[in-house]
């Protein structure tokens, strides 16, 4: 079923964006001329427990490849909020593979993670980590949470204001939600333009994009208070420059020699100034009673 609707705002004029969903041709990409909220046309492929079997990550996936290939993130994330997770209780909802809260563990009085992928059970195991594989057990256990992160996830979601306001429950009162997005307004989008990135870059399991405004309505959705937006870039200059020079991605990998620290930080900066990050980081808090 085609969508009529805006999911933030209600509008019913759109734009197709450029490019493919590169694993559905039926699929279009429509943005919102009234708000700019940037989602797929349809989600009739997304079950109601299609991520308990997903398989998002191939048929056979190599658990510990995709361990390691998002370690780089990981750290950048546990150095980014290690404040917030000094002698906290943390929730890592949609934890993947569970990296994120394996290297937490000794910052945090306590951590757990909430992912329903079926397959990823026995890794839990295997790896001693205390994941729930629904939400109905996170709330029967009473726990309540200083903080709760969603790394890449919310795109996935269907509803997701009702989804970070039923998170917002299990929050302490002074407790925080801080989700990481990719962002509409990547500049490989809506600055280069680059036609191989955009027939790359769209997946039938990213049934939204964000950017900071529509974050900001997002939050007026779910009903919470939007604390902060932060604008971040995860790939450097390098991975850029190869998709425009090569029409192909992992150039940070291929063309690392082009990168610095010093040249990494400054073209985060300058891309981050005029809001075109490939991703945002968000707050959301309750508000005060």
């Amino acid at each position: 079923m085609k969508i009529l609707n805006c999911y933030l705002c209600g509008g019913r004029d759109f734009q197709t964006r450029r490019g493919k969903v590169r694993d559905n041709s039926k699929l279009e990409v429509l943005e919102c001329l009234e708000c700019g909220l940037v989602f797929l046309d349809s989600q009739d492929h997304i079950a109601e427990d299609y991520y308990k079997n997903s398989k998002m990550h191939g048929p056979k996936p190599d658990y510990e490849k995709w361990r390691v290939g998002c370690q780089r993130d990981d750290l950048r994330r546990i150095k980014f909020l290690s404040e917030k997770l000094t002698d906290k209780s943390i929730l890592d909802f949609g934890c993947g593979v569970g990296g994120f809260i394996e290297l937490s563990k000794n910052l945090c009085r306590s951590v757990c993670g909430y992912e329903p992928e079926i397959a990823l059970r026995k890794i839990f195991k295997e790896r001693n980590l205390n994941v729930f594989h629904d939400f109905a057990s996170i709330i029967k256990s009473g726990k309540k949470f200083d903080l709760i992160t969603a790394f890449h996830v919310i795109e996935h979601l269907k509803d997701p204001a009702k989804t970070l306001l039923d998170l917002s429950f299990l929050l302490k009162q002074e407790g925080e939600i801080i989700f990481e997005t990719p962002s509409s307004s990547d500049a490989l989008l809506s600055l280069y333009e680059s036609d191989s990135f955009q027939n790359f870059t769209y997946w039938s399991n990213h049934l939204y994009l964000f950017n900071s405004k529509t974050i900001e309505k997002l939050s007026k959705k779910a009903g919470l208070a939007l604390n902060w937006v932060k604008n971040i870039q995860r790939f450097p200059i390098s991975n850029h420059l190869y998709w425009l020079s090569k029409g192909l991605p992992s150039g940070h990998l291929e063309w690392s020699f082009l990168d610095s620290p010093e040249l990494t930080l400054a073209y985060e900066e300058s891309l981050a100034s005029i809001g075109l990050t490939d991703t945002v980081i968000a707050s959301f808090k309750k508000f005060e009673k």
